[in-house]
């Protein structure tokens, strides 16, 4: 078979990349992501390579052809070339020496069939000679992916015991790719949940956030629950919140509203959980603010005004997880508000704490307006302040 022509096979700088690093002469293929997604017929976001160089080689040549040499990943074979459309992972072939689930100390190998050997899914064992389009199959990949099918390369409870990871990419990948669940590593991915205790909470974070979002997430979430995938982990992920994230993706969907992993995460766990699960998961401070803020619910004063104090993405949230039209603040921006404490000061109010209070006034009133311009918002200031000083 042949990889389709593409648009990412035309980025500047590649063709020179992929010279430089011997393509021609078999030193270097595309691999994973970028021959998988191209067969798909979905746009490729990154590109990797898989080369028999060794990585001092890869700088060598890269600092020769004037192509910018980053050692993102020297102590497992990969340097990021720097190419005017953006950055190349090239990786040496790799074959695991030993495993513990979470680490691995590797050996390069010049084996494409090695190399392959050590990824995870079949599908993403998938190499293709950048000049020819060839495509280098070397465990069913090919008709894995025609069955849209995620398979474990070998046995899944070794290549589990390998990386544990394993078990949340298998349905991040199944999520995301597949229409058919492979039994073999459905089975294997049950009876290994328990370690996923090993691995660190933010390896944990990134693969359950990419998966809450993949197009079937609704399905295989429930699936997982029900295998008990995440009890290790995330035990407050339930029956209860897999149907809740069912309700949220026909919302978003009826809204025309991309999934979002914060919202989907908090939709799925219960309120009171939100600040243990945000801190047991790492989640940055901002994450962390919004995964609590997002069940607060939709607010008295209408979407607009939850939007202009909640801001636009937390008011979102509230909004569909509330299950509250979110249209009125689909094309809306939140106005500044048009008034200060120093105008306040000029209408006779005394500086200090008072100042702040009558702003706050001003600004609910001006809410509760809908908005209107400085010269409403001018008559109420007027007519708080008189009010005020008269007493």
């Amino acid at each position: 078979m042949i990889l389709p022509a593409a648009p990412w096979r035309d980025r500047d700088g590649l063709e020179a990349l992929t010279k430089v690093l011997g393509a021609a002469e078999g030193e270097s293929r595309f691999v994973g992501g970028a021959v998988r997604d191209t067969l798909l017929g979905i746009d490729v976001a990154d590109v990797d390579i898989a080369t028999r160089l060794p990585p001092q080689d890869v700088i060598e040549r890269l600092q020769d052809a004037r192509i910018k040499a980053v050692p993102t990943g020297l102590a497992h074979g990969t340097i990021t070339a720097v190419t005017p459309a953006g950055p190349v992972e090239v990786t040496t072939l790799r074959r695991d020496v030993s495993t513990d689930g979470r680490h691995a100390i590797i050996a390069y190998t010049d084996d494409w069939r090695e190399d392959a050997a050590r990824r995870d899914f079949t599908m993403n064992a998938l190499y293709a000679d950048p000049a020819t389009g060839e495509i280098f199959d070397y465990f069913g990949g090919l008709d894995d992916l025609a069955a849209r099918r995620v398979r474990f390369i070998g046995d899944p409870l070794q290549r589990i015991a390998e990386d544990h990871l394993r078990i949340l990419r298998f349905f991040r990948f199944h999520a995301r790719f597949g229409t058919t669940i492979d039994e073999a590593g459905l089975e294997a991915c049950t009876t290994r949940a328990n370690d996923l205790m090993a691995l660190s909470r933010e390896r944990v974070a990134s693969e359950v956030l990419k998966l809450l979002v993949a197009a079937n997430a609704v399905p295989v979430v429930a699936l997982m629950v029900e295998r008990g995938i995440f009890r290790a982990v995330l035990p407050e992920i339930d029956v209860a919140g897999a149907e809740r994230l069912a309700l949220l993706a026909e919302r978003e969907t009826a809204a025309g509203i991309a999934p979002d992993p914060i919202r989907r995460l908090a939709m799925t766990i219960a309120p009171a959980a939100a600040e243990a699960v945000g801190a047991r998961l790492k989640l940055s401070n901002t994450d962390r603010k919004r995964l609590i803020a997002a069940t607060a619910g939709p607010g008295t004063e209408g979407p607009q005004a939850l939007a202009y104090r909640a801001g636009m993405t937390v008011a979102i949230d509230r909004l569909l997880i509330a299950g509250e039209d979110v249209s009125p603040i689909q094309d809306w921006t939140p106005p500044a508000f048009p008034f200060s404490g120093g105008a306040l000061v000029e209408r006779g109010l005394r500086k200090g704490p008072d100042v702040a209070a009558m702003l706050r006034q001003v600004e609910t009133q001006w809410i509760a307006e809908g908005f209107p311009g400085p010269e409403r918002v001018a008559m109420i200031a007027d007519k708080m302040v008189a009010e005020a000083l008269s007493c």
